[in-house]
């Protein structure tokens, strides 16, 4: 079918004209993300404080540690509108924060029994909580110690006005009125009462440290729920909670306020809200008896619109693909990536990043000095910037104008990051083409990569910090494959894209050479792409990677982080310790794992998690995908949750052979043991194995990968 001719296009604009004015008005929603710890971040952002809260450097103190009974408020300046009558649309929302309570380290020897309890840890109280009410916000008036500044006191005959409020609470002290009788401490979801409709029980002291948490409203379902994790103590899984919430039912208005409420009573703890990202979409919502109607002919003038839209765009892009030369079913995985209008397109409708001009990137790089110069590869030169009208220092990356996956990976790196939330991810704070420049903006982090202070000769990272480092960026590979809406395989884990925060804290960065799969078993992708010495050498040939391939990489990271070495040491070197993987293997059958521990420690390392990190390093880089831990297996191995895994002792060299028709690959170890199939059959074996392996048996005796035909730090796309 030809695509309409220049006479009629006036006909098709006409049409257009007429749909459009048809379509009801849009409400804007609510979008916003801030770290306070950026510079001029706090100064700017659009907050409303209340009572004892204030705004303190990098961060924002809810309540004053000066005096006991203090409560206090913060709420986002605008409101977000969770329903619109005229589209008959409701909004779901998700908003991410990172937070620390801290006790005063009284103990029940100093403290009296309030509520006649005693406890055996650190008295502490009363908490904090996240809430959703009327706009415009204002502070309770009789919401003191455990009524955590959320709501006005009940038993109180003086108070008449109780505004409705959702609410997630932070709870760390029992009030014997209304708190769950098994617990200290919980995360409570809360709907206009001090009690929570459901809770979550936590261990005693938990809420000591710093902190970060979910929280999703899904309008189409009315669920709230929460996802509390606890950054300071690794050791202890995440929490989660969730119930059914109806916003109109609950009494909210349609345009409501979105904030955090603390307070302390007889003890003393601090809160304090390090970071907050929100995001609300508004969504079609269940249709109420009185909207039937409506609906329908809403339903039928909707479903015209999208069948004319749809098949105007498959028109489109068959007239495209005819203009390349190509049939639809021919057009490869990374066909050909969009034109600048049409990245724009593409990258305005998300939400978090956002366009800056070209010349606003050359004043705060001063012109892309080279004193500004921050490092140089192969995609081209990173720089320090200052956004004056923002406050804000960052990186700013400048694609190669002579790179040829420039282009792709620069709308991979915006289209896939630019989405992503998590504290151990590096923020995509903008982005900007103009021409032949392509510019990606991001959250500057102090300390450089951890490839820089991994092979320092002055300052050596300590064991407890390289750790932290491990489980972090182990949390980010678990987010990118397991919790996020898709399964984003990453493809090039290395120290130099693992970035460190002024606290050391890893933030895993460099997408460009991300792909997107599904959750189903057996999602990858068919481009060669990677780091040599960090690539699973299965990849190497099939061409083929998934989650199993990034599985491999973080193996090989676990192992240099351990070692203070690189994959593939230089050849002046002793001959033994070329290939690390090889070398550390056989310190493993020799009983003398430790020794593969980096001197330059001086032995000052936790014995234990120095063996746990080497073995669940050379589980992750098993050459048969199907013997290696899924990310989630070895996070738990490395928090100690589970038994760490029994290696085979015999570790002969993994041989690949190209993929045949239907199949993902062909396996055969030196020793004539093979494997081949379809990846599906592989992949329904694979949990089989892992489950075993993490269980200690001795069943796979599959060798360990050894990828002695690569060479290091070659970063490889075809």
């Amino acid at each position: 079918m030809a695509m309409a001719t220049p006479k009629c296009r006036p006909v098709l604009s006409l049409l257009l004209l007429a749909v459009s004015s048809c379509l009801p008005h849009v409400v804007t929603s609510l979008s916003f993300d801030y770290n306070f710890s950026a510079p001029g971040v706090l100064t700017g952002a659009d907050l409303k404080y209340m009572n004892d809260s204030a705004p303190v450097l990098d961060r924002i103190d809810l309540t004053n540690l000066s005096r006991s009974w203090s409560t206090g408020r913060v709420a986002h300046g605008q409101a977000v509108r969770l329903w619109d009558d005229a589209t008959g649309k409701a909004a779901s929302f998700t908003t991410n924060f990172t937070f620390a309570i801290k006790s005063l380290d009284v103990t029940t020897s100093q403290a009296s029994t309030r509520n006649s309890l005693k406890y055996s840890s650190v008295l502490q109280g009363d908490g904090m909580a996240f809430f959703v009410g009327p706009y415009p916000p204002s502070m309770p008036t009789d919401a003191t110690g455990g009524f955590l500044a959320l709501f006005n006191n009940r038993g109180n005959p003086a108070n008449t006005y109780f505004p409705p409020t959702v609410g997630v609470e932070f709870d760390t002290l029992r009030n014997v009125e209304w708190d769950p009788n098994d617990t200290i401490s919980h995360l409570g979801l809360n709907v206009n009462d001090i009690r929570s409709r459901n809770y979550t029980a936590l261990p005693d002291g938990s809420f000591n440290g710093a902190m970060s948490a979910s929280v999703r409203y899904d309008a189409g379902t009315a669920t709230l729920s929460a996802t509390l994790r606890l950054d300071d103590m690794p050791e202890l899984s995440s929490y989660t909670v969730s119930t059914n919430v109806d916003c109109r039912a609950a009494g909210l208005t349609q345009d409501a306020a979105v904030g955090f409420s603390a307070a302390i009573g007889d003890y003393v703890e601090q809160h304090q809200i390090f970071s907050w990202s929100f995001e609300s979409t508004l969504t079609d919502e269940i249709i109420t008896s009185k909207r039937k109607e409506t609906g329908l002919v809403a339903g039928l003038v909707s479903t015209g619109i999208f069948i004319f839209v749809a098949v105007a765009a498959s028109l489109g892009y068959l007239q495209y693909l005819k203009r390349k030369g190509m049939h639809a079913q021919d057009a490869p995985e990374d066909s050909d990536v969009p034109l600048d209008q049409d990245m724009d397109d593409v990258f305005e409708k998300g939400a978090g990043p956002r366009r800056f001009s070209y010349d606003e990137l050359s004043r705060a790089t001063r012109g892309f000095s080279d004193e500004e110069k921050l490092g140089e590869g192969g995609f081209g030169a990173v720089y320090r910037g200052y956004l004056q009208e923002q406050g804000l220092h960052v990186a700013i990356k400048r694609i190669s104008k002579t790179s040829s996956q420039g282009r792709r990976e620069y709308v991979a790196e915006v289209t896939i990051i630019g989405r992503l939330r998590h504290r151990n991810l590096v923020l995509l704070v903008g982005w900007c083409h103009k021409a032949d420049e392509l510019l990606l903006v991001y959250e500057l982090m102090t300390n450089g990569s951890l490839d820089e202070h991994l092979y320092s000769s002055t300052n050596i990272l300590t064991w407890p910090t390289r750790y932290k480092i491990i489980l972090g960026t182990g949390s980010a590979l678990l987010y990118l494959h397991q919790e996020w809406e898709q399964c984003v395989v990453h493809r090039d884990i290395k120290p130099s894209n693992i970035m460190l925060d002024a606290s050391f804290n890893p933030k895993l960065g460099d997408f460009g050479l991300a792909r997107l799969v599904d959750h189903s078993r057996g999602g990858y992708t068919t481009m060669l792409a990677g780091t040599k010495g960090y690539m699973d050498p299965e990849c190497a040939v099939t061409s083929r990677a998934g989650a199993e391939t990034d599985v491999y990489s973080f193996g090989i990271v676990l192992l240099e982080v351990a070692c203070g070495r690189r994959p593939i040491a230089p050849l002046q070197e002793d001959e033994n310790k070329v290939v690390l993987v090889q070398w550390i293997q056989k310190l493993y059958v020799g009983g003398t794992l430790l020794d593969a521990a980096d001197t330059r420690l001086d032995g000052n390392f936790d014995a234990q998690e120095m063996e746990r990190v080497l073995v669940v390093g050379l589980w992750c880089v098993h050459p048969d995908y199907g013997f290696r831990p899924s990310i989630r297996q070895a996070m738990s191995a490395l928090h100690f949750e589970a038994p760490a895994p029994d290696l085979p002792p015999e570790m002969p060299v993994a041989m690949y052979a190209p993929p045949c028709r239907g199949h993902r690959s062909s396996y055969t170890s030196s020793n004539g043991s093979s494997s081949s199939g379809n990846r599906s059959s592989t992949s329904d074996r694979a949990e089989e194995n892992r489950s075993s392996a993490s269980a200690g048996t001795k069943s796979a005796r599959r060798p360990i990968a050894t990828p002695t035909n690569q060479t290091l730090g070659t970063r490889t796309t075809e």
